[in-house]
């Protein structure tokens, strides 16, 4: 249910019977004051302004028009100040609709009209290192968008665009074949990588003859040797086995089927060069074959060049991203292609998406979008470290922030058993470290803080997952099932009205959310939904002697609808909930 839409149609309708042009908006928005409405209807102004005449008397007409078509869904239509139309909802129509979505598998919200393909690239970790906590905001940002567009119904296609190809190859493959030959198992020589690629680069500066053999087995592994493809297959098999196990313990839905890496477009990468070429957009330079873009020249006029293919006949990464955007339009028939990279890399996917655009890889119907993303920072404002100054590895992060969890579930509960206690611990510590991600605006820095993130006071994972047990907890006490509840859900008090109208805008939240790709946008209603819920908790008793059995069971159909809309609000970002805590 959008009442959003709903209201939309109905004023638009209305506006229509008054003779307004159908190129005007209805401006729906809910309502910012008590008493000011539920929605306000903002059409009014414009329109008056369009068409000559007085605001307030063309609201009163709509007003006269829309009264009819909001029979039974509104109480209330009023005009104020200028021509702001407020309107008030029924509370019988409202808690029909509370009772649908109570009772609905989708909470009813409906599937868009019309699915888009979208591919999202996201995470595209580095298979020579293991992932680190700047491939942190990249997977959980892009993962929560795949999620959430696949419930609104669209076909998402997932792009792990892994770097796993290039010079450092050769000298890793080389690595390997070496510790291979010393009759060391392969997986356990690759155990840790960071380790091994050291191994690798302090053999490759200090033995002349093993960095001309590994320069030897780039070239042969770029021209498919098939040695050296089955040498680097299982770097980068057991490389990835890396990389999955923290897509497992993080809960995000990347799997190896969806692996695109630089090596997938390495036979497409000098066909786009030819077609570069051809059509006059690459010209060589110095040796180099360059595309200088003139739509990104800098202030002098001097155009933008993007080096296409090195002087020794080299690609970059800009070649493959040209081959991947192209694959991903002509081959997966893009409607939308959403990176999710972050900000340094602005001007590099400025670069790419005008050569694409230019030379008619993608059309103007193809929505090409990097969302950017700030960086986490530690307590001193700089990008977030080891106490060393080293890269914190994410593994290292996921395990810390699981026991630091663990810590603080013993300190508040002694009635649950060691493997509820270290279920829970799991489900708060990685639920944490993403929610504390995805509630801070995308595009912003933001300081990693432990205390802040698994605090159970404010917008954090374990108070959104500690406000669904604690509905749990009320079934419980019940004795009853939300599935055994049949009476009628009546709106009764202020802050049932007000809860009710907050659950119902789910949908809109979605969609806005799904259109300029901010998580945060959910975790905000979240957190409202369950500030909400404390103060409708605390206004309207339950289970106290001498309520009702009928307002009882109305009020428990509605905390049930809210301890829903969490679950599946934070399943969609990614995070997990538990019965008890």
């Amino acid at each position: 249910m959008n009442i959003r839409e709903l209201l939309n149609e109905k004023v638009l309708t209305a506006m229509a019977a008054c003779g307004i042009p159908a190129d005007l908006p209805a401006l729906i928005a809910p309502g910012k004051k008590a008493g000011f409405g539920d929605y306000q209807a903002n059409c009014a102004m414009g329109a008056a302004k369009a068409m000559g005449t007085n605001p307030r008397e063309l609201a009163a007409k709509i007003v006269a028009a829309l009264t009819p078509e909001l029979e039974g869904i509104a109480d209330k239509l009023e005009i104020a100040g200028p021509g702001f139309i407020n309107i008030d909802l029924n509370p019988k129509w409202l808690g029909h609709q509370i009772a649908n979505a109570q009772t609905d598998a989708r909470l009813n919200i409906a599937t868009v009209n019309a699915p888009q393909t979208v591919v999202i690239d996201y995470s595209g970790p580095n298979l020579a290192k293991e992932m680190h906590v700047g491939h942190l905001r990249s997977t959980i940002i892009g993962d929560a968008l795949a999620r959430l567009l696949e419930f609104q119904g669209h076909k998402v296609i997932r792009q792990n665009h892994v770097g796993d190809w290039g010079t450092q190859f050769g000298m890793l493959i080389a690595e390997l074949e070496e510790q291979l030959g010393a009759n060391k198992d392969g997986e356990m020589a690759l155990k840790d990588l960071e380790v091994f690629y050291q191994q690798a680069k302090k053999h490759f500066d200090d033995d002349i003859a093993f960095a001309d053999k590994a320069r030897s087995y780039v070239v042969r592994l770029q021209s498919g040797d098939t040695d050296m493809l089955k040498l680097w297959q299982q770097f980068k098999d057991i490389s990835l086995h890396h990389s999955t196990e923290i897509y497992k313990q993080l809960n995000v839905t990347l799997t190896d089927a969806d692996v695109r890496g630089e090596s997938f477009y390495n036979d497409d990468l000098a066909p786009v060069v030819k077609e570069l070429q051809a059509q006059g957009m690459a010209v060589e330079s110095d040796g180099a074959q360059v595309v200088f873009l003139q739509e990104l020249a800098d202030k002098d006029g001097n155009p933008s060049p993007v080096i296409i293919q090195k002087q020794g006949g080299g690609f970059l990464y800009s070649t493959s991203d040209i081959a991947a955007l192209r694959y991903r339009v002509k081959t997966l028939n893009a409607n939308r292609i959403m990176y999710f990279i972050d900000a340094r890399q602005s001007l590099h996917m400025q670069q790419v998406f005008t050569i694409a655009r230019k030379a008619k890889f993608a059309n103007e119907n193809v929505s090409l979008e990097h969302l950017a993303f700030g960086t986490m920072m530690g307590n001193d404002g700089k990008p977030f470290k080891t106490r060393t100054g080293g890269t914190v590895k994410l593994a290292e992060l996921l395990t810390e922030a699981v026991e630091r969890a663990d810590k603080l579930v013993r300190e508040r509960s002694s009635d649950l058993s060691e493997s509820e206690i270290t279920e829970i611990a799991r489900k708060v510590g990685i639920g944490s470290v993403k929610y504390s991600d995805l509630s801070k605006t995308r595009t912003n820095d933001y300081i990693f803080s432990w205390d802040s993130m698994l605090s159970f006071e404010g917008n954090t994972a374990p108070y959104m997952q500690y406000a669904f047990t604690r509905v749990q907890s009320i079934f419980r006490k019940a004795g009853v099932t939300p599935e055994s509840l049949q009476s009628e859900i009546v709106i009764g008090t202020e802050q049932e009205k007000t809860l009710a109208i907050k659950l119902l805008q789910f949908s809109e939240v979605l969609d806005q959310v799904a259109r300029e790709a901010l998580p945060h946008l959910l975790c905000t209603y979240l957190y409202e939904i369950a500030s909400l819920y404390m103060t409708f908790y605390e206004a309207c008793p339950i289970l106290k002697e001498g309520i009702e059995p009928e307002i009882r069971d109305s009020r428990l159909r509605l905390c049930h609808l809210v301890a829903r809309t969490i679950e599946q609000g934070l399943d969609l970002l990614g995070i997990e909930v538990m019965e008890r805590m």
